[in-house]
Order: C-alpha cells, then structure tokens, then sequence
C-alpha cells in the first residue's frame, strides 16, 4: 500500500511559520519549571548551564562569525540566510535566555547570593545588570527586528534595503551581545571560585 505524500511547497515558497519554529527550544523552559517543582538543585544548575552556554555560544557565533559572513553576501544571498535564520531564532532566543536568567535568579537566591551581606553580592549585582542589558537589547530589538524582517520576507516584493538595515543593526548588535556574553562568563566564573 503506498502513501501519499503532501505536496512539498513550491520552490522559493517560504513554510508557515509554525514549522520553520525550534519547538524543542521550549524543553529548557519546561525543563526549569520541573527543576523548581521539584526542587532539584542539580537539574536547576544543570538547565541554567546548558541554557546559558547555548544562549551565549549562539550569540558569539551571530556576533563573531555570521555577522562578518553576511556583510560580504550580496544582498539577495543575503536575504535567503535571513529568511531562513530569522524564523528558528525567534523561539530559541527567548527560551534559552528565559530559561537562563530565570534559572540563575533561582540559584543566587538558594545559594544566599542575593543577601546584601552575602560575599558574592556585588558579583551577583553585575550578573544582574549584564542580564538586564541582554535582555533589553534582546526584546527590545532583537526580537521586534526579527519580526519586522520575517514580515518583510514574506511580502511578495520585500524591501531589500529595509531587510539589510535591520540586519545589519542586529548582527552588530549580536557583538555587543557577545562582548557581554564573555563578561557574563567572567562574572560566573568568580561565582565557583570565589
């Protein structure tokens, strides 16, 4: 008996956004509410280390590697990496960050970190302000770029110029993020020797 198969999308037919999505992006989230439903320390240190060093390795590989790539493309290769990149970055940024900065709030408080007269205090305050500033940047243009590029991707006749702007903010942004992401390891890096 045969089956038959769905037709595929035409060539150059972009897929719903629905299945262009990390869905598995949302185990870390779950992950962390598990952790902390029951209240397993190892699961909750294990998540906030691998989200971290996924959130952190993904923005130093956009920043350092991928922006210098996509400024040498010629605008319309430059608008297919886009058109395919920007749809699987828009649930994997937020979960791993989300899951990164929630797990490590958690963790400093069940450790004593957050105590004013707690040694790591002004560590903590630094990891605090260097996750406030990734998150800003994150959901406050990262993220509303991403969409406005996937929008315009999608339109019959997208503005190119529009696409490259907005790209070009955001892979120099991921620098910034990434410069930021090596000053977090620092941070954390003082947590586990003291």
């Amino acid at each position: 008996m045969s089956t038959i198969a769905a037709p595929a999308p035409a060539a150059g037919a972009p897929l719903p956004l629905w299945r262009q999505l990390t869905w598995w992006s949302l185990a870390f989230p779950i992950v962390l509410i598990a952790a902390l439903a029951t209240a397993n320390f190892y699961l909750l240190n294990w998540i906030h280390v691998l989200s971290g060093a996924l959130w952190t390795g993904a923005d130093i590989f956009m920043g350092f590697m991928l922006g210098p790539v996509m400024r040498r493309l010629a605008p319309p290769q430059r608008a297919a990496v886009i058109a395919y990149l920007v749809p699987r970055t828009l649930l994997y940024f937020p979960m791993v960050s989300f899951t990164t900065s929630f797990a490590g709030w958690f963790l400093a408080t069940k450790l004593g970190y957050l105590a004013p007269t707690a040694p790591q205090f002004h560590w903590a305050v630094a990891a605090l302000v260097i996750v406030t500033l990734l998150t800003i940047q994150g959901l406050g243009v990262f993220l509303p770029n991403s969409i406005r590029m996937w929008i315009e991707l999608r339109k019959p006749d997208p503005d190119r110029d529009l696409i490259g702007r907005l790209a070009r903010i955001n892979f120099t942004l991921a620098g910034v993020q990434g410069a930021l992401q090596v000053a977090i390891i620092l941070v954390m890096s003082r947590f586990v020797v003291g």
